[in-house]
């Protein structure tokens, strides 16, 4: 999958700010896949080189994607790259630090998935434009933020069955004169009875009804939908050396 050249990389803090609040006017929630046949999850893990690599961005980043047939969940691939990071830890401006790499994943991939989940969030961002968001533009492809906890908004508690859920709420960005002082950023999903709700936020090219009812049909029994679930394993694998360096 190749990615289109939206914005240099090679940007300060406050530069990546003012880049979100430009690549925000080319968000697109309008349904663009009706066929799905093909999905993939997404996930980065890290591998910090020294005491505060964390803060000051030295250190490699490992990417994994896995792609499964649609509505089956039988895997047809996976592949996975380590790549130096080049962006510091900044709250908010994550996906500069993770999408490069996971950008030469979805390049190594022979197959090329419908719909991607992502492990972090999409639309529920302080600027809107969150991981999935983000990698969701630069692909031009639907995805979906699948995130274990809450980074903004504020939310009523779901009911204890699977599929029930509640809007995650949060201030309008921007706010303009006459408009609700709330808006809808994202889903508190009840993937699984009495298990710990996920968050979910539209990425790209889907609606947020559409991507609660697309999280729902991945989701094999268990709290976390299966292909981010499956993502998060593999890297952790290769981190700790389960899985040998290309």
């Amino acid at each position: 999958m190749k990615a289109r050249q939206l914005h240099p990389w090679d940007v300060t803090p406050a530069e990546a700010r003012a880049l979100q609040i430009e690549l925000r006017r080319l968000v697109d929630f309008h349904d663009r896949r009706k066929k799905i046949r093909f999905v993939a999850g997404a996930d980065v893990a890290l591998r910090l080189l020294e005491r505060r690599s964390w803060e000051t961005g030295s250190g490699r980043a490992i990417a994994g994607v896995i792609v499964f047939t649609f509505p089956e969940l039988v895997e047809v691939e996976r592949v996975f790259v380590e790549r130096s990071l080049t962006f510091p830890y900044v709250p908010g401006l994550l996906s500069f630090r993770e999408i490069p790499a996971l950008l030469e994943a979805f390049a190594a991939l022979r197959s090329t998935p419908d719909l991607i989940f992502c492990d972090g969030h999409g639309y529920a961002h302080p600027r809107r434009i969150g991981v999935a968001t983000h990698l969701g533009l630069l692909l031009d492809r639907p995805t979906i933020g699948c995130a274990k906890s809450r980074l903004i908004g504020e939310h009523a508690e779901p009911g204890k069955r699977a599929g029930r859920w509640t809007p995650l709420l949060a201030p309008r960005e921007p706010a303009s004169p006459g408009t609700k002082p709330l808006e809808t950023i994202g889903a508190v999903l009840r993937t699984r009875a009495t298990s710990s709700p996920i968050f979910v936020s539209q990425g790209y090219g889907l609606p947020l009804s559409r991507a609660i009812q697309l999280t729902l049909a991945v989701c094999d029994g268990q709290r976390i939908p299966k292909p981010t679930r499956l993502a998060d394993r593999f890297v952790a694998d290769v981190k700790r050396g389960k899985i040998p360096q290309r």
